[in-house]
């Protein structure tokens, strides 16, 4: 049924399940698997005003740092793809908002289905600072499992 999963993740606890989980499902279906970190990089203007030298210094550092941190969990969702023997390719996806990496990257590599982790929240929290697997599951084209 399906061919290439598109598996984002943040490293969370609940994120490693569902990465595990897409795995076993990939492994299944002899699927392969990309593992996908979205970083969410900031405006200029929003560190510091009008993006002076401060600014852009500390826009890249923190570049340097989430990129540091993805290429991180991504080597280890591909550790345990490897331990699963499901094929796995990783993707650091840089862009304004999260879903948008996520919903552009099964796009770009023509992944049939998304599997990813809902970290449920709701109320306040989910109004004020909305779900990136709400987002997802609103914008892709794609059939999306959500593990929770």
């Amino acid at each position: 049924m399906f061919r290439h999963i598109l598996i984002p993740t943040d490293g969370s606890p609940l994120a490693t399940k569902a990465v595990k989980a897409g795995i076993g499902l990939a492994r299944e279906m002899g699927a392969r698997v990309t593992a996908c970190y979205a970083v969410e990089l900031p405006w200029p203007a929003q560190v510091y005003g009008s993006g002076n030298a401060r600014g852009r210094r500390v826009l890249t550092q923190y570049g340097r740092n989430a990129t540091a941190a993805g290429k991180r969990v991504l080597a280890a969702a591909q550790q345990l793809a490897r331990k699963a023997g499901v094929p796995c390719d990783a993707v650091l996806a840089k862009g304004v908002a999260p879903h948008r990496g996520i919903v552009d990257t099964a796009r770009k590599l023509r992944c049939d289905a998304i599997v990813m982790a809902s970290h449920g929240r709701g109320g306040l929290a989910g109004m004020a600072l909305g779900s990136v697997t709400h987002k997802v599951l609103a914008t892709s084209k794609v059939p999306v499992l959500v593990y929770r």
